[in-house]
């Protein structure tokens, strides 16, 4: 079990770095109001409770509170839109896993593009 934490919380590393490097710089005073992090997925699996643990210590840090907003249903499709949809200014962020890249494989017709 210890293996899969290390390797969501690595996953979940990487995905925020890739999130911040391919988005707007943010303003030097980021965060002026909540972060929302959005998992896809029910309460309670591995990477909820990796991005509950992160969120935690993101709240410490940045000084502003860190939402976990779970949105499951569609195969992670629901929360992965509501992201997609979002403004692109940092404050809401998405926690997923493999379904992110499986799903444009097996819906030809998402309502995002992953890539973007």
């Amino acid at each position: 079990m210890r293996l899969e934490a290390a390797f969501a919380a690595c996953t979940f590393g990487c995905m925020l770095a890739s999130a911040v490097a391919s988005a707007q710089a943010p303003p030097r005073d980021f965060p002026v109001k909540s972060v929302r992090i959005v998992v896809p997925v029910p309460p309670g699996g591995i990477v909820d409770v990796v991005t509950r643990v992160l969120g935690q210590r993101l709240t410490e840090v940045m000084g502003q509170t860190v939402i976990i907003d779970n949105r499951p249903g569609a195969s992670t499709i629901v929360g992965s839109e509501l992201v997609a949809r979002a403004p692109a200014d940092g404050y809401t962020l998405l926690s997923t896993s493999l379904p992110l890249v499986v799903n444009p494989n097996l819906h030809p017709r998402l309502p995002f593009d992953a890539e973007k």
